[in-house]
């Protein structure tokens, strides 16, 4: 069976709290009509503190997206490579057993893909799989934990390595005003990640089933503007709400596992924001104390697109190690609406694999 193991997350030294988030939004839409809706945004994120890949100064101008595409490559490539080497000894694998690569970000662009370059860099083999995934925004970290699934399972034995470099704050538009830019003014950070999903053996949670879910025609909902000063995120009012149709999918998707959607052991959920975790503990009828490891996410580095899900399961290794056998969901959302969804169980390694 696939088995997630323990990830490995770095996040950038350069800190912003709320508080400083908050200024510098009254002197950026300082006159405006929209300041008062953005600083109410900006505090109802439940954001304490976010990591930046560049000083705030350096953040709140605007070089270009050619400078700004060189920075996401230059700080991709200085970064991903020790998560990378973490997430291998906490799998206790090495570069040359990784049969396959999923690279996951939606802040930046390389051709060929972080995958070339991190096979020639970190000793994974030349006939290594490349899967780069660039358009799955947040939802992106579930899918890369399905997609290795899937792998495993069509390759029995193989390893497959996670990456995400997720450089948000690269993607700031100080002169837009709309609901998208100012809710990314205080909401989303940056960090990289790494996981291996191993075939056989490891500790971590087994992973049983996965499915992918897109609540029809809201594809508009979630989506970037490129244009000539780079990606704009656009964010329909909507959004907030998209939880109450997702939950029956969810639950659903546990029953046809003869699983309980609302009593599991535990919850490694996407934090895009709080409205999004509140009302997933509402339309599953758990408490929100279930999502402590988003919360915490959530409040300490804020929304950092597809590493969260990468981040809030380090923290159920970290913190909270479930018993064996413990049953758990893990659920990212992004644009489409899409919900990529999976069920799996503990395992601490003492249990035979079982094809």
């Amino acid at each position: 069976m696939a088995r997630l193991c323990k990830p490995a997350v770095q996040a950038p030294e350069h800190i912003i709290t709320m508080e400083e988030t908050l200024d510098f939004a009254r002197r950026v839409h300082e006159g405006k009509e929209q300041l008062p809706l953005a600083l109410r945004l900006i505090r109802n994120t439940g954001v304490q503190k976010r990591h930046l890949v560049q000083p705030i100064e350096q953040t709140l101008r605007h070089p270009g997206l050619t400078e700004r595409n060189r920075i996401y490559e230059v700080e991709s490539k200085k970064r991903t490579p020790q998560v990378v080497e973490e997430a291998l000894k906490n799998a206790d694998v090495a570069a040359r057993d990784i049969d396959a690569i999923i690279y996951v970000s939606c802040t930046g662009f390389l051709m060929p893909s972080l995958t070339a370059w991190l096979i020639n860099t970190m000793g994974l083999r030349p006939d290594t799989r490349q899967i780069p995934i660039a358009q799955l925004g947040c939802a992106a970290g579930g899918a890369a934990v399905n997609r290795a699934h899937d792998f495993c399972v069509a390759h029995p034995g193989s390893n497959v390595l996670i990456v995400s470099a997720e450089f948000c704050s690269l993607c700031y538009q100080p002169d837009m005003d709309d609901i998208g830019s100012l809710l990314s003014d205080g909401l989303f950070g940056d960090a990289v990640a790494a996981a291996v999903v191993r075939g056989t053996g490891g500790t971590g949670i087994e992973l049983e089933r996965n499915a992918s879910y897109l609540i029809p025609h809201t594809e508009d909902w979630i989506s970037y503007a490129v244009r000539e000063t780079g990606f704009h995120f656009q964010l329909d009012r909507r959004v907030p709400g998209t939880m109450e149709p997702l939950a029956p999918v969810l639950r659903e998707f546990a029953k046809d596992h003869s699983w309980d959607a609302g009593s599991l052991d535990f919850y490694i959920v996407h934090a895009g924001g709080p409205r999004i975790l509140d009302d997933l503990a509402k339309f599953l009828e758990v408490d929100r104390s279930v999502f402590r490891h988003s919360w915490a996410t959530l409040s300490e580095y804020g929304n950092i697109a597809s590493a969260v899900v990468l981040e809030a399961a380090r923290r159920l290794f970290e913190e909270d190690t479930p018993a064996p056998d413990a049953t758990g969901l893990i659920a990212g959302f992004g644009p489409g609406i899409t919900a990529e969804m999976a069920l799996g169980r503990w395992s601490d390694g003492a249990r035979a694999d079982v094809d």
